[in-house]
């Protein structure tokens, strides 16, 4: 019983926390390790589901695995879900394939392939929030430029969309000069997730960044 009531309290304490994200939220987490990674996708995309939300994810083959496994044994019908596009999961090469032009991605292209995924996910007028690690392979290759730039695109479609964001990135990724690299991904942000105080915090770079 006593096991029962602290998953309830955890359960209540993700969805509160997940609750307070703002429509067009463009999140960015850092993450150390992959389990801490898929728990935080796991509470992002649970918590939409739960709130009868539509739950876009463009993730690694390996991630969209870990991720449906978690959903399941939490007791979510991933058939019927994907059946009626509530979740819709996509992979991320095959996703960044769509849209990149010799390394960079075009822009209509971008859009035209969101614009078409919103209309799927909006049946019933539903709510939207999205994942995308397409820019955490971006920028493991070396695409820094390319990178920054689809943040800006995400940035621009989620809100004039209404929808949220979230990012994620390997903290791996940011070996050389950390500080300078962080500062170009934050920017493209309006909050980032401190996962050891279990809140998101407001990124200098947000007015700027909804200004565009």
């Amino acid at each position: 019983m006593e096991r029962a009531a602290d998953n309830k309290r955890e359960k209540t304490r993700t969805e509160i926390f997940w609750g307070e994200i703002a429509p067009c939220d463009h999140i960015l987490q850092i993450y150390e390790d992959d389990d801490a990674f898929i728990g935080t996708l796991l509470g992002f995309v649970a918590s939409g589901l739960n709130s009868g939300d539509s739950v876009i994810v463009i993730a690694t083959t390996e991630h969209l695995r870990a991720l449906n496994e978690r959903l399941r044994s939490a007791g979510f019908d991933l058939f019927s879900l994907t059946l009626k596009d509530q979740y819709i999961p996509l992979n991320t090469e095959e996703t960044l394939s769509q849209f990149m032009i010799n390394d960079w991605p075009d822009e209509n292209l971008f859009y035209h392939l969101l614009a078409n995924l919103l209309l799927r996910a909006r049946k019933k007028d539903r709510k939207v929030r999205a994942f995308g690690e397409m820019v955490a392979v971006l920028w493991s290759q070396g695409h820094s430029g390319a990178t920054v730039h689809l943040e800006h695109l995400w940035t621009r479609f989620c809100q004039s969309e209404q929808f949220s964001v979230l990012c994620a990135y390997p903290k791996v990724g940011f070996t050389d000069d950390l500080n300078g690299s962080l500062a170009k991904i934050c920017e493209c942000h309006s909050k980032m997730i401190d996962s050891n105080k279990r809140q998101t915090v407001e990124l200098p770079g947000k007015k700027e960044a909804r200004a565009s």
